[in-house]
């Protein structure tokens, strides 16, 4: 069985599904890359089971059959290889595949793909489509919030579910929340209305997917158990989802609010960046004393010194001291373009919402710091 093809097809189409392996898998059959070779094309699929990742590539093929290679060990060959052609052949008898490109040449040792797990990459109920630019936005603006305690599972991804027919993206920590609502969807997507829980490595491999192909549609499915993506009939994606309940975040979020600050998002930003270097290093603490039109944000660091700061701010509200960890407050600034923004409040201990009228489907709510 021979395969012809651009080292520079074979060597992207590599770098996209590659990185869902993880090469301390305690089956070592999932540190390799299966290889499906049909008429005028090849598959490669790679998976840890959790994520599994597809990609089909055109190539000049004679005879059909299927093989796995080490994933690492083949994807470091080919990313240095010259731009050429490539000429592969499997040698089933000694369990070899001879590589050739120009005049450098391999012998790569094979194995079999009967032991490789089947995977599914599809499934036709509950489909949908999404814009890669609305993925990618999703993506961009409530990840910061994912939680990285690996003791509450359940805060480990972005949460995605169907409320008044609008597409809601949530993700938070305990400290912090940060939510998004798109229309702009296409299909039945029912199956979302009780939500699912998409975790941290699925939504580094949906944004790769997304990016490799912008300004077109995402075809997503969801089963009990998985999420399916597909781009443009060639390449795959299935997400095992986090089979946890999702915290009830409207709990969080202030019904009303008392007191309102309008402020420009980049001054009090860069301010925060500022004010952050005399910060205490474990807590990031800075904090927001509320003045009649002014906002003065300071930090004490006891070996370090004071930093202080004053900005001007649409406020007429009671004069009044609340702590933030500046990092979280950076975090969610960075989401505004630069425009005003509003930050509302009850009291010192409550959350504090953050909102803008130009981004009205975002929201951000962070816990006050007690300083």
């Amino acid at each position: 069985m021979k395969i012809q093809i651009q080292s520079d097809k074979l060597r992207d189409a590599l770098n996209k599904i590659l990185t869902v392996v993880d090469r301390k898998n305690s089956r070592p059959i999932l540190t390799n890359c299966l290889i499906n070779v049909d008429n005028n094309s090849i598959t490669l699929i790679a998976s840890d089971l959790e994520v599994s990742s597809r990609i089909i590539i055109p190539a000049i093929t004679n005879g059909k059959g299927s093989f796995c290679i080490n994933s690492k060990n083949f994807f470091d060959i080919v990313r240095e290889l010259p731009d050429s052609v490539v000429d592969l052949e499997i040698q089933n008898s000694e369990n070899l595949l001879k590589l050739n490109c120009q005049s450098i040449s391999y012998s790569l040792l094979i194995t079999s793909s009967e032991e490789y797990p089947h995977l599914l990459f599809e499934n036709h109920n509950n489909e949908f489509k999404v814009r890669t630019k609305e993925i990618i936005d999703i993506i961009n603006k409530t990840s910061h919030a994912i939680s990285t305690d690996e003791t509450r599972l359940y805060l480990n991804g972005i949460f995605l579910q169907l409320v008044d027919n609008k597409l809601r993206s949530v993700a938070i920590d305990g400290h912090r929340l940060a939510l998004l609502d798109t229309t702009e969807f296409l299909g039945d997507c029912k199956a979302l209305v009780d939500g699912v829980i998409i975790p941290k490595k699925g939504i580094t491999e949906l944004r790769k997917i997304a990016e490799s192909y912008p300004e077109s549609d995402l075809k997503i499915s969801v089963d009990e158990s998985f999420m399916y993506i597909n781009a443009q009939k060639e390449y795959d994606l299935s997400i095992r989802l986090i089979a946890r309940e999702y915290p009830k975040y409207q709990s969080v979020i202030p019904s009303k609010t008392s007191f309102s600050m309008q402020v420009d998002k980049g001054a009090v930003l860069d301010a925060v960046k500022r004010i952050r270097l005399l910060s205490n290093e474990k807590t990031n603490g800075i904090k927001f004393l509320l003045k009649a039109s002014e906002l003065e944000i300071s930090a004490n660091h006891p070996s370090l010194g004071k930093a202080r700061e004053v900005l001007p701010v649409a406020y007429a509200g009671n004069q009044f001291e609340i702590g933030f960890n500046a990092k979280y407050l950076m975090d969610t600034l960075s989401v505004f373009s630069d425009t005003e923004i509003k930050f509302e409040f009850n009291n010192e201990l409550s959350p504090v919402a953050i909102k803008s009228e130009t981004l009205p489907e975002f929201l951000g709510i962070i816990m006050p710091l007690k300083l």
